[in-house]
């Protein structure tokens, strides 16, 4: 996207930008491609460097959004751009793992949006232009997973982002995603809705679950937490459906469980449970949920708990690219 307004160090006959990318459409762990094209303005500039940022928008309490940029690199250091000149620089910029999705099978998640920001810096004063958006399937693994959920009836209700780190877990970006399922029909008047997290890296994934068990009469609702670390091969063949499926039967079995929780192990990695009534010692969001997954039985679910900072800021004027 060419940027509409000129460097405003330089003022009028500044140099423009246009950032191309020749797939956007890609995976975590793969290389988003394209190139920046530079075209120089009524002057010779000294360009100090071009950065391009990974964004996303997060939503807040005020239904606003915020900007997080959470990938980051140069890909050229100083020159010069002289009058009227176009230079051509070609990136290759590896997506992080843990880069939240946003399309599945094409058919973008709504409420989920992922742009790269280029950055052209002269004058020491470093213009950030608008976004050019780009869409992050899931990895096959990870799809095995969506499928599974899909197959049982649920149907996705929301996605969003969580501020900071889920305790027990390596986490490379300041945020987790989440996304929202609505119950099956076979879980209607039992379960709320389940929330699904994956955390992915190189050799493997954790795919973390949580349930809303609706209460009854005389007892409050309560919240049930799941885990399972697999690699990536192991997830491929893993019956995610059936998994699933025993969590959540197992969630209604325990509905009455006050703190407790328990635990098995499938043919593949290592799966937790845990239990949790009230939110008041949960940490933000997705924050305390891992606590009871990751600590297992009779551990505290205070006990660990970290909340990650965020480098956050407030778009001006790019909205509209979400």
């Amino acid at each position: 996207m060419v940027f509409k307004k000129l460097l405003g160090a330089l003022g009028i006959g500044g140099p423009s930008v246009d950032t191309v990318l020749h797939h956007p459409h890609v995976r975590p762990g793969e290389n988003l491609v394209g190139e920046v094209r530079l075209t120089g303005g009524s002057q010779d500039v000294d360009v100090e460097h071009v950065a391009l940022g990974f964004v996303t928008s997060m939503g807040t309490d005020h239904d606003e959004h915020a900007g997080v940029e959470f990938h980051r690199a140069v890909v050229a250091g100083r020159f010069q751009l002289r009058e009227g000149e176009h230079k051509t620089i070609p990136f290759e910029l590896p997506v992080p793992w843990e880069t939240p999705i946003s399309s599945v099978h094409g058919q973008p998640l709504h409420g989920m949006a992922l742009g790269v920001r280029t950055e052209l810096a002269v004058a020491k004063v470093a213009d950030k232009g608008d976004l050019d958006t780009f869409a992050v399937e899931p990895l096959p693994a990870q799809a095995k997973v969506i499928e599974a959920f899909s197959q049982l009836g649920f149907h996705v209700k929301g996605v969003g982002l969580e501020h900071g780190h889920l305790p027990g877990l390596h986490q490379e970006l300041p945020f987790s995603q989440e996304i929202e399922f609505y119950p099956a029909p076979q879980y209607t008047g039992r379960i709320e809705d389940v929330e699904l997290t994956f955390i992915t890296g190189p050799h493997g994934m954790d795919v973390v679950l949580e349930a809303d068990k609706r209460g009854g009469l005389f007892t409050p609702g309560q919240e049930a937490f799941g885990r399972i670390h697999v690699t990536h091969d192991e997830a491929l063949t893993t019956d995610w459906a059936r998994h699933i499926t025993s969590w959540l039967e197992q969630v209604i079995e325990h509905r009455g469980a006050h703190g407790g929780g328990f635990a098995h192990h499938p043919e593949h990695g290592h799966q937790g449970y845990g239990h949790h009534e009230d939110d008041q010692h949960r940490g933000s969001g997705m924050g305390g949920m891992i606590a009871g997954a990751a600590l297992g039985a009779g551990a505290g679910l205070v006990g660990g708990m970290v909340v990650g900072e965020v480098v956050e800021e407030i778009f001006e004027g790019d909205d509209e690219e979400f």
